[in-house]
């Protein structure tokens, strides 16, 4: 071959690897870019008021002096808020009148006999009262607007006796006070329309035990059992995602002319129109701003904090620490396995029939999904060896660590049997020479000089321990749980915790950061894991040549 071909096409081959290289770089960017970029959000965001106060409640973290000064403050315009809602509410709600002027009803009769009222003048009031409460529940049931009035200032007419006045049955008067101007301000014949609309406005402004709200509960408002629906929007995201829920609300209506469905998109503000209400839409998205006070937040506790409602809140310590623990504790078993099966498949043997054989296992179990490892491991090691060696019949680090070493044990063998062939016969041929046994020249010359090769093999298997679901699914990984105690115990994973989140009740959907966060902290685990195995193995090559 000429030189000038052969220069040619050691250039062509360069510039070949070279973009492969780049390719290779471009897609690895395209794939964790937008999940690294992602991830960071479960670190860095902007936290509302409400995400510091479920810091200082669930984990007692950051000044209370100024926590209370800061809700205080949001609290000056969130009552402007409630006030809009309960001045509509007044005026609307008519199951909520109903039961309390029954209610006052009854409490102005213990009234009475609490201060031993002749029985013909407590027969006479009781009977006024209860007079009052007919108009005003026949008041409450009426669109026109014409008998309100009239029973409403029937009503009225009892407001200065004497033997109501500084009783429970003031409020009598309140109420039909309040329901006259809310009717003179809305189109009663839409009653039903209003108290549906509302609920749905406080369902997004306040939830409920079931769904977040973008403010939260209110301050009079029991304290709800879940932390999940305990606070407001804690992220500016969630604030953003609430608020144009509360803004505008979906419809799927038919299409013209098809019996397909679309959505529709109106104003909420337009279900209220002409009532006092309409103004609160305005007041909150020009004040959210200071109702949820948002401000850049770096929770690197993400990394150390336990989980609350199924990552909902928190972070992911102890799937950190389980990943570890499994990981370090399958290396402990798959590395010296390995090398001394390579060691014994390279010097100790003959190329027969029956190696031969064991080296086409050992590549088909490479190739074995490793979900049938997981199986493997439940039903040998979980179901029948533990229980007879005397342990207790139940998933656990151990079993899990052990089935991960199965997994990557062909990988291991492979890899060192490769790496000890590498080495010169001529140093195995010297030390041989000197006297030494062969056992002495393996571990003092072979093993050190295949050392750089075989710790590439435990790079290999680090990364796919640490980072498997399936063997372990059934063999030691819990979703929930407290920090394992031993080796005995289950623990949490990030691999499991990543896959919990994604097959759960819409918990990655509500929570998305908290899922790509996890995922990309197992990465950044491995990289950790692989980067230290990495060093040591550049120290070592160093070491044996002399550097």
């Amino acid at each position: 071959m000429k030189l000038t071909t052969r220069a040619t096409l050691d250039k062509l081959f360069t510039g070949v690897t070279g973009l492969s290289i780049v390719l290779l770089s471009l897609v690895l960017i395209a794939v964790l870019g937008p999940m690294v970029y992602r991830g960071s959000s479960a670190v860095l965001f902007n936290g509302t008021v409400e995400f510091r106060k479920m810091q200082r409640e669930l984990f007692n973290r950051g000044d209370e002096k100024e926590l209370e000064g800061e809700i205080a403050q949001t609290e000056t315009f969130r009552q402007g808020v409630y006030a809009k809602i309960d001045a509509f509410k007044r005026g609307i709600d008519i199951d909520a009148m109903s039961d309390r002027v029954r209610q006052i009803n009854r409490e102005y009769g213990k009234e009475l006999r609490y201060k031993n009222t002749p029985t013909e003048e407590y027969t006479e009031l009781r009977s006024r009262s209860r007079d009052i409460r007919d108009i005003l529940e026949e008041t409450f049931e009426s669109q026109d607007i014409a008998l309100i009035e009239d029973n409403v200032m029937e009503v009225l007419q009892a407001a200065q006796d004497p033997n109501f006045l500084g009783t429970c049955a003031e409020e009598y008067f309140t109420i039909a006070r309040n329901f006259l101007a809310a009717a003179k301000q809305v189109d009663l014949s839409r009653y039903h329309e209003y108290v549906a609309a509302l609920e749905e406005v406080e369902l997004l402004l306040f939830g409920s035990n079931e769904h977040n709200g973008l403010l939260g509960p209110r301050p009079e408002e029991p304290t709800r059992a879940m932390a999940r629906v305990r606070y407001g929007a804690t992220r500016s995201d969630q604030m953003r995602e609430l608020l144009d829920r509360f803004l505008v609300a979906e419809q799927w209506v038919p299409a013209e002319g098809t019996d397909s469905l679309v959505k529709v998109r109106t104003p909420r503000v337009e279900q209220f129109e002409g009532t006092s209400l309409a103004s609160l839409f305005p007041y909150v998205e020009e004040n959210i701003e200071k109702l949820l006070n948002p401000r850049f937040t770096f929770y690197w506790q993400f990394f150390v904090d336990d989980n609350v409602n199924s990552h909902y809140f928190g972070g992911v310590g102890p799937e950190i620490l389980g990943t570890v623990f499994i990981t370090v504790l399958g290396m402990v078993f798959v590395v010296p396995l390995g090398v001394i099966a390579a060691a014994y498949l390279v010097e100790c043997s003959s190329d027969g029939w029956i190696i031969r054989l064991i080296r086409m296992c050992i590549n088909t179990l490479a190739g074995v999904p490793s979900i049938v490892f997981g199986l493997f491991g439940l039903a040998f090691f979980v179901l029948f060896l533990f229980p007879l060696l005397g342990f207790e019949q139940k998933p656990c680090i151990l079993a899990a660590s052990l089935t991960l070493a199965l997994l990557t044990l062909p990988v291991m063998i492979r890899a060192s049997e490769e790496a000890i062939r590498t080495v010169p016969q001529s140093y195995k041929e010297g030390s041989l020479a000197l006297g030494a046994s062969r056992f002495r020249t393996f571990m003092t010359v072979i093993l050190p000089a295949a050392l750089p090769g075989i710790l590439t093999g435990v790079i290999l298997s680090l990364s796919r321990v640490a980072g498997e679901t399936a063997p372990i699914l059934f063999t030691g990984a819990v979703s929930l749980g407290p920090v394992p105690k031993s080796m005995f115990d289950p623990t949490r994973t990030l691999s499991y915790g990543s896959y919990d989140m994604a097959v759960g009740d819409r918990l990655a959907m509500m929570v998305p950061h908290n899922q790509y966060g996890m995922v990309v902290t197992l990465i950044m685990l491995i990289l950790i894991l692989n980067a230290m195995a990495i060093v040591l193995r550049s120290r070592v090559f160093k070491k044996l040549k002399g550097h």
